[in-house]
């Protein structure tokens, strides 16, 4: 039973272009599935979470954290009576734009893009979708549905404008309302996404050695998470106590979530998808408290973790390959593979043109950024990165 502020399928704005429903599956069955078997989507596998690719089998890449984020957001959306379908579409959609080495990568290819409008993941996930994805006879993109554009543009909130270049682009084509919150579905999306990576950023910063156990079993949450372990299991083994510690901790990061939403939406009564776009607040939040000892987390996070010295002198050596692929491409345009020679020959200015380098370089992955690197360069990327992870 869906509650009166779900996005129902049957009640779609639709598609851009419009095609033939399928039989079998609803409109937003069919957007999650074209999303699972996009290019884009495959790629996410080799490509940086926190750690390079390359660094280990066990670490996260983007590929398992959005299955993980996709996990959370059924179980959220099925509690709040909301559409599961379109939830876990734009879950695993949402970071389709990332490009190689995490916001490292981002960060280097938005300093490059300056000039010609910037970088964003989440326009560039827009563009992939409606513009990249080049498999179908008739179009351009996947077709998503309205409902799905628009919790892929807009599931952290409103878009302030200017919007990124990507996105300021597609809204001319379809109005994606970027004034506007997105449907709750997509909100769940977003927090499940904070959900996914709390949780799993304490696992792999345990797995890399960057911090111990003991350290972790001082943290808000955490701190009760052990003591309610340890009492139960007295002498349990090194890494069960930790996986049933971090298996609460992410239990109390859902429940909370869940029943915040419920007395949010009980109070807010709204009536329609529409009354959440309009509220003028997220109606899916962390309670206040939690908030609090959540900030003290990822306090611990940055500087143990996304700082650590191992960390951030890997993200130097990776930062270079985005920085010198760049400017290469963009001096020798023919070094581009032949299926993106026709829009280099009708890029119309150097701002178009850096588009087109971007879209190429944002789609690489770790793997074949560095390898493309050294191919071009000759340099020996492969070997530093190789290095530093004690390979």
């Amino acid at each position: 039973m869906h509650a009166p502020y779900a996005c129902l399928p049957t009640e779609s704005r639709g598609r851009l272009h419009p095609e033939e429903e399928s039989h079998f599956r609803t409109p937003f069955q069919r957007d999650r599935d074209r999303i699972i078997h996009a290019s884009a989507f495959r790629r996410l596998k080799h490509k940086t979470q926190v750690f390079i690719e390359h660094e280990g089998d066990y670490f996260r890449t983007r590929l398992t954290h959005s299955i993980e984020v996709a996990q959370v957001a059924r179980t959220v959306s099925a509690a709040l009576g909301l559409n599961t379908e379109l939830t876990e579409a734009v879950a695993l959609a949402h970071d389709l734009g990332h490009p190689p080495f995490g916001h490292t990568g981002e960060e280097a290819l938005n300093e490059l893009m300056l000039p010609y409008g910037g970088f964003d993941h989440n326009a560039q996930a827009i563009r992939i979708v409606t513009s990249l994805e080049r498999h179908y006879a008739e179009w351009d993109g996947l077709n998503l549905t309205w409902e799905t554009l628009e919790g892929i543009a807009k599931h952290n909130g409103p878009v302030p404008r200017p919007a990124p270049y990507a996105l300021e682009h597609y809204n001319a084509i379809q109005d994606l309302r970027l004034e506007t919150h997105a449907s709750a579905e997509a909100q769940v999306a977003a927090l499940s996404d904070d959900i996914a990576y709390s949780h799993h950023d304490l696992h792999d910063g345990l797995r890399a050695e960057l911090f111990s156990t003991d350290e972790l079993a001082e943290l808000p949450v955490l701190r009760d998470n052990f003591g309610e372990v340890d009492r139960k299991y007295p002498g349990l083994n090194y890494y069960r106590r930790r996986h049933e510690a971090l298996r609460r901790f992410f239990g109390v990061l859902v429940e909370d979530v869940i029943v915040l939403a419920r007395r949010t939406l009980a109070e807010a009564d709204p009536r329609s998808v529409e009354d959440i776009r309009t509220a003028g607040r997220m109606m899916i939040r962390f309670s206040p408290d939690l908030w609090e000892d959540l900030k003290v987390i990822r306090t611990f996070l940055f500087h143990r973790m996304y700082r650590a010295p191992k960390v951030v002198e890997m993200r130097r050596e990776v930062t270079g390959v985005v920085r010198d692929l760049f400017p290469l491409f963009m001096a020798n345009p023919s070094e581009l593979p032949k299926q993106w020679r026709k829009d280099v020959a009708e890029a119309a200015d150097e701002t178009a043109l850096a588009r087109i380098v971007a879209d190429y370089i944002a789609g690489m992955t770790d793997r074949f950024a560095i390898e493309t690197h050294q191919r071009l360069l000759g340099s020996d990327m492969v070997d530093r990165t190789r290095a530093l992870r004690g390979g």
